[in-house]
């Protein structure tokens, strides 16, 4: 099999809102000389037209059945309830799908298989946790624990019903202090919070798996954007990892996300790669 890098990457969106309308703005200004975008889905596809009415070239909006055909690579930025649609849909049609919304992988437990059988490939795109690079690397020997302890803002979480059925109101009351609202594994944080916790399903995917991954979630008033700290004991090394992301336009999203996928679309056309 030819490893080498494509030189005319044809890019489909699959999911048009904030994320998916700045990488669109990016691809179409040149950030990635060797892809384009060629075609756009989405849940409202007049409304997508609409957004995409601006950009040149201007992409093809069509449904998602018809998304895979057109292109090499789609880009899943849509949300963990539309992940499993998505999928079934580009890798039945045996492309590669790079995904943004990793708390939806458990909702697609065929994921793996129905990539097999049709050619297809996943590649997680996680800007916003650090260290999968070399927890990669500890899985090939023993891993014994991994610790991810989440701090978000109270506005982040406000509207959440896993906190709200606990008691905690942060849109009237943000507290004065950090207050922990969740431990567990990393299987139950993405159940209480799918919009939340790709970070948790991608170092589970990457690490020990979900049910092994521990969890611990913090509210906080008192930082700009997610702190996200990972503790890894394994065979061959120990780690302590710690990302402080820059909230963005949309208060859900990290700023990190776009540049996260232009990152997983760039090494698919770079001849020279970094990282094991």
């Amino acid at each position: 099999m030819s490893l080498a890098p494509v030189r005319d990457l044809r890019v489909g969106l699959a999911g048009f809102g904030n994320v998916g309308q700045d990488l669109a703005r990016r691809l179409c200004a040149g950030a990635i000389p060797e892809a384009r975008l060629v075609a756009v889905s989405a849940r409202d596809l007049a409304q997508a037209a609409a957004n995409a009415a601006s950009l040149q070239p201007r992409p093809r909006v069509v449904p998602l059945a018809e998304l895979p055909a057109l292109v090499d690579v789609v880009v899943e930025c849509a949300t963990a309830d539309s992940f499993p649609e998505i999928a079934r849909a580009t890798l039945g049609a045996g492309r590669l799908l790079v995904a943004v919304s990793a708390g939806g992988v458990p909702n697609c437990p065929e994921m793996a298989e129905l990539a097999r059988a049709h050619g297809g490939r996943v590649r997680i795109a996680s800007g916003a946790l650090p260290g999968l690079d070399i927890l990669r690397c500890a899985r090939e020997g023993t891993i014994r624990s991994v610790h991810l302890r989440s701090q978000i803002k109270p506005g982040s979480m406000a509207h959440e019903r896993y906190v709200l059925d606990r008691g905690f109101d942060f849109a009237k009351a943000p507290p004065a202090t950090a207050v922990k609202v969740f431990e567990g594994s990393a299987a139950e944080a993405a159940a209480a919070f799918p919009r939340h916790f790709n970070v948790a399903i991608a170092l589970s995917l990457g690490g020990i798996g979900f049910d092994r991954t521990t969890v611990e979630i913090w509210v906080d008033p008192d930082i700009g954007g997610a702190i996200h700290t990972v503790e890894v004991d394994a065979e061959d090394i120990g780690l302590t990892m710690q990302s402080r992301n820059r909230p963005s336009a949309n208060p859900r999203t990290s700023r990190i996300v776009g540049p996260s996928i232009l990152a997983a679309l760039r090494s698919l056309v770079a001849p020279v790669q970094v990282g094991s």
